[in-house]
């Protein structure tokens, strides 16, 4: 065994919890998971050129995962170095690179731990296997492989991944899926599988039928917590004659948002339940994860003031990348459509007062003809 890890206090990890981890994430411990999470670390752009403050990826069913991390490094490299100097912060040096990672891997599983402690895991330097393979578990060349370690999220953590960085980012290594672990022991599996629902409990973590990762990957890094469901706090589902089942959705404002587009579902229950509440479209800094139709990315905006500030919504600058590489920079003018939300506002109003008053004219005349009615009654 690795004397260094032992000495860290790392454990060999047992065949049981080896077996649990691949079925909870992955649907099945008897086959290898897809061939790219074992092959995607975290890997920057070049230092100090365009887009490297950005991840690079191909797309796989780890860009979900990546561009929630992306939004984080965004979030420390905007607004948590805000005001050290006058150098653009997403024209980043390899330190900056390195430092924001750091940051954000390590805010992600503090959200995640809640203040407990944090469970983190890293394949053995001396390719020791500890499970043996067979029909009920298949190598996949790490899980077999994994020490397990608990750490304190606020003295051990960040020091913790600086030492071990290189695990997560050097090329073809396994760095996503040892975050993804890491993740999910940190939140633990009894946990996770409540999160996921009563009625999905026999669906993997990670949705192989997703092409670009799950949504539940994305919440749980997120808010903390792997749940399907977008809409703000607790809503209970059920009619007359079943009991309501509550849905847990997201129970706190979120440091960065979500945004969803999805033309699939038709069904309104399952529309709305996948319609990002409020604690999502508005967090706490003007960054966004984004999915379009399974496509992830990430928006943004440089204002930390944008959400707060009724006049800087009017018209904004807004990025938006892709783990591929690619940005698109525009600007949010929502001055014209409040001129013309205002304008039929105003159009309504004048019309509503129109209505009423040639409505309260014809009650008049009825009244009146009602009255002549009855006298005519009268003289007959």
């Amino acid at each position: 065994m690795s004397s260094r890890f032992i000495a860290e206090g790392g454990t060999p990890i047992s065949p049981e919890l080896a077996t649990e981890l691949r079925q909870l994430v992955f649907g099945t411990s008897s086959i290898p998971m897809r061939a790219e999470w074992t092959q995607t670390p975290f890997t920057f752009g070049p230092a100090k050129e365009e887009l490297s403050y950005g991840l690079r990826s191909p797309r796989n069913a780890t860009r979900g995962m990546l561009s929630v991390v992306q939004g984080f490094i965004l979030k420390y490299l905007l607004f948590a170095r805000r005001g050290r100097n006058n150098q653009d912060p997403l024209v980043c040096t390899q330190e900056m690179q390195t430092n924001a990672l750091i940051n954000a891997l390590v805010e992600i599983l503090r959200i995640i731990s809640d203040k407990g402690k944090v469970t983190m895991v890293l394949p053995s330097p001396d390719e020791e296997v500890f499970i043996e393979h067979s029909v009920t578990f298949f190598h996949d060349s790490v899980t077999e492989k994994l020490y397990v370690f608990t750490l304190s999220p606020h003295d051990e953590l960040e020091f913790f991944i600086k030492r071990h960085l290189k695990l997560f980012t050097e090329e073809d290594s396994p760095g996503t899926l040892l975050f993804l672990y890491s993740a999910v022991l940190t939140r633990s599996m009894s946990k996770i599988r409540n999160d996921l629902d009563s009625n999905s409990k026999a669906v993997p973590l990670t949705m192989p039928n997703n092409e670009e990762g799950s949504l539940m990957i994305v919440t749980l890094l997120l808010t903390g917590r792997a749940t399907p469901y977008l809409h703000n706090g607790v809503v209970n589902v059920g009619d007359e004659n079943t009991y309501a089942i509550p849905q847990y959705g997201i129970l706190s404002r979120c440091t960065i948002g979500f945004l969803l587009w999805d033309n699939e579902n038709s069904q309104p229950s399952v529309a709305a339940a996948r319609q990002p509440g409020s604690r999502l479209k508005t967090p706490n800094y003007p960054i966004w994860i984004t999915s379009c139709c399974g496509h992830f990315g990430v928006a943004f905006n440089r204002n930390p003031e944008l959400l707060r500030n009724y006049h800087a919504e009017s018209r904004f600058d807004l990025n938006y990348y892709s783990c591929s590489g690619h940005n698109v920079f525009m600007t949010i003018d929502n001055r014209v459509y409040n001129e013309q939300a205002t304008g039929m506002l105003e159009r309504q109003a004048t019309t509503e007062g129109t209505s009423s008053i040639s409505g309260g004219g014809g009650r008049r005349d009825d009244e009146a003809g009602g009255i002549v009615g009855g006298g005519g009654g009268g003289g007959g």
